[in-house]
């Protein structure tokens, strides 16, 4: 039995055509999307800020910390050297030190952020210390800050503002520094 080959037309032909472009389309944009979400929320020079948080203020808080991780890709190190915002009258770089098996907070000088390393600043360990607020922090909104680097330079950066309960759970805290995750804020 012969069996008789169907033909394409050319509108069969074109449509075909037209659905493979869609395809290949979507395709590129969820790449395209997918890429995206790896990519740093902000980057300064070769570095890259991430997961930039501060617990929203309780009644009658005047200070907050916040938090966030620096990674560095490139050949050279850096140092985040000091902070701005409106959001306080003051806003200075702290570690957490124990002392006679007490955590005290201690305003730092700077951090460094070592070359192909990083460096997270989160509870227990580094932060930036938000002083005398002029507002609270309240949920869900975004607190404007400038990060100055000595060698990447300024950098705006929004900090997002989580319920007052958040704890991203216990997480190795700055190993680079010897700070550890059995100290609180």
């Amino acid at each position: 039995m012969i069996s008789a080959r169907p033909s394409i037309d050319s509108q069969t032909f074109t449509r075909t055509g037209r659905l493979l472009k869609s395809v290949c389309s979507a395709f590129a944009l969820t790449g395209a999307l997918i890429g995206s979400c790896a990519a740093a929320d902000f980057k300064a020079g070769a570095l890259e800020l991430n997961d930039l948080w501060i617990r929203a203020s309780v009644p009658g808080q005047t200070n907050g910390a916040g938090y966030l991780q620096i990674i560095n890709p490139g050949a050279s190190a850096d140092k985040l050297v000091s902070a701005q915002s409106e959001a306080s009258n003051r806003v200075e770089l702290h570690t957490v030190i124990t002392e006679d098996g007490v955590a005290k907070m201690r305003e730092v000088q700077g951090i460094d952020i070592p070359a192909q390393g990083n460096v997270k600043l989160a509870p227990g360990g580094y932060h930036v210390m938000f002083l005398q607020l002029t507002g609270p922090f309240k949920q869900d909104s975004l607190i404007p800050v400038v990060l100055k680097f000595e060698k990447a330079g300024d950098v705006r950066v929004n900090f997002t503002v989580k319920p007052p309960t958040y704890n991203p759970g216990s997480q190795h805290v700055g190993a680079a520094h010897g700070h550890g995750t059995d100290m609180k804020h």
